[in-house]
């Protein structure tokens, strides 16, 4: 659904998610990001233990909230930066929910 543009001359930004180093396109949302990079589940569901994806991307929602830099926030109204540090808290939920 979401494919990232042929132009390889578009800037990345360097930034952990789940304690693995990813690179991203500047001047976007992390939750577009994330999309475009195939990783679309944001957080687990704390009352069903599901899989949550963004679903809105303009705020309404709350779906796409994660933990960005040690603050919940909602990722579709949060630009990347260089060094960001990005705890969706999926290890081990799965788990939880199946």
């Amino acid at each position: 659904m979401f494919k990232p543009e042929k132009n390889n001359n578009i800037d990345k930004v360097s930034l952990t998610l789940d304690g693995k180093q990813i690179f991203l396109p500047a001047a976007t949302s992390v939750a577009a990001g994330l999309l475009g990079i195939n990783e679309p589940v944001s957080k687990i569901s704390s009352t069903s233990g599901k899989p949550c994806s963004p679903y809105c991307l303009m705020g309404v929602c709350f779906e796409c909230t994660m933990e960005i830099d040690g603050i919940k926030r909602q990722a579709c109204l949060t630009e990347v930066e260089e060094g960001m540090e990005i705890n969706r808290g999926l290890k081990g939920a799965e788990e939880k929910g199946k």
